[in-house]
């Protein structure tokens, strides 16, 4: 009987023969066509794709600033308003009607609080108007007697006659021009509004992009690049979760400090303390300028209207507590500890904005603060993990 040859090393091509069967012969590969071939953005094409991009926005934002306010407004009020459209949708109501309520409420509050506060805020005008010269009267003499008395106390050496003159003149002279000022803006409000962008362009842009907001974020979101796309989706939420804890709880706590110091400054006896609370609550938007402002032109109305410790007092004591309500209940139960943006980087944006662009940068500065915030936390936390940080030190020898 012949001895079966030896087995050499087997063919991985070939079949595994199977019991009983002679085994298969060796099937040829498939031939894929040939397809296209995928290509790869290099690093220089991404930079430059970026920076096209943002001097694209910029250049625009420039050219159409003049028109772009009245959208930006409404993209503002749709963003503001797009968690209860919703909360509404999720309740059955068909997102379009909801917009169309949601825009029509708004309207309707800001046409009702337009035609109860404008009598008002005209007839307080116009008392400034009237007793501003007697305003500055009585700042100047009060400042005229501190300064006597400083005198008194110090010498007539620390204080020149000439020095107290020019001081009490220039405090009379900044008062006029602020009450002058402060007639024309509220007087020529027109001015930053136009009645048809206000009552026409707002309302029907913010209505049509609270209605269609799902899928326009959604459009924005098919366009970002694949390769990047779930860091900057992670980016954008944590953006928005930023900006809306700001942004929300802020509007409702100047509009909380605004009917206090408007009540508060008006029950202790202020003339003016309508317009001044009013301003005050609406200026906190920018963290403690408003209240500091506020405080001190009620102060200077107090020393000019009453003149007495007592009535100065109590208009400070108003603004203490609107503070300390503001520090402890206020801010703590509206925004908390969701706010990841520091005041001076909102009074920075808010001021750089502003110098910009006018109104519309004020608008834009702090979704732009939230993102710049964002991308800066997002590096920081990319270079702690680079080796950039974690390399250790040299060791000499």
């Amino acid at each position: 009987m012949n001895a079966a040859p030896p087995a050499g090393p087997r063919d991985p091509n070939l079949p595994v023969p199977r019991a009983g069967l002679p085994p298969l012969a060796a099937s040829p590969r498939p031939v894929r066509p040939p397809g296209p071939s995928v290509r790869t953005a290099t690093r220089g094409q991404r930079i430059t794709l970026v920076l096209s991009l943002l001097a694209a926005a910029l250049f625009l934002l420039w050219l159409f600033s003049n028109i772009l306010t009245p959208f930006v407004l409404a993209a503002c009020i749709a963003y503001f308003l797009d968690p209860v459209a919703a909360r509404l949708s999720r309740l059955g109501v068909p997102r379009g009607l909801g917009a169309l309520l949601l825009i029509t409420t708004i309207m309707a509050l800001a046409l009702l609080a337009l035609l109860l506060l404008y009598p008002l805020i005209i007839s307080q005008v116009g008392t400034l108007l009237a007793r501003l010269p007697s305003y500055i009267a009585g700042v100047g003499s009060a400042m005229q007697e501190a300064v006597q008395a400083l005198e008194q106390r110090f010498g007539p050496e620390v204080l020149d006659t000439r020095l107290r003159d020019l001081a009490v003149s220039q405090i009379g002279a900044i008062l006029s021009f602020l009450g002058t000022a402060a007639t024309r803006l509220i007087g020529g409000g027109y001015a930053l509004f136009s009645v048809f962008t206000l009552v026409v362009v707002t309302p029907v842009v913010g209505f049509y992009l609270l209605r269609d907001w799902p899928s326009i974020m959604l459009r924005i979101e098919r366009w970002l690049p694949r390769r990047y796309a779930a860091t900057l989706r992670q980016l954008a939420r944590d953006t928005d979760r930023v900006l809306s804890a700001w942004l929300r709880g802020q509007l409702l706590c100047c509009a909380l400090l605004a009917v206090y110091y408007a009540i508060g400054l008006s029950a202790v006896g202020l003339e003016l303390g309508l317009i001044v609370g009013l301003t005050s609550g609406l200026l906190s938007f920018i963290p403690y300028v408003g209240s500091m402002t506020g405080l001190g032109t009620a102060l200077l109305l107090a020393v000019g209207q009453f003149g007495t410790w007592s009535g100065i007092g109590m208009v400070a004591a108003v603004f203490v507590t609107g503070q300390v309500v503001e520090g402890y209940i206020i801010y703590p139960r509206l925004l908390g500890d969701r706010v990841e943006l520091h005041a001076v980087w909102v009074i920075f944006a808010l001021f750089a904005g502003g110098v910009a662009f006018g109104f519309l940068g004020v608008l834009l500065a702090v979704p732009m603060a939230a993102a710049i915030g964002v991308l800066a936390r997002y590096w920081l936390r990319r270079y702690l993990e680079s080796p950039l940080y974690l390399d250790p030190p040299r060791t000499g020898e």
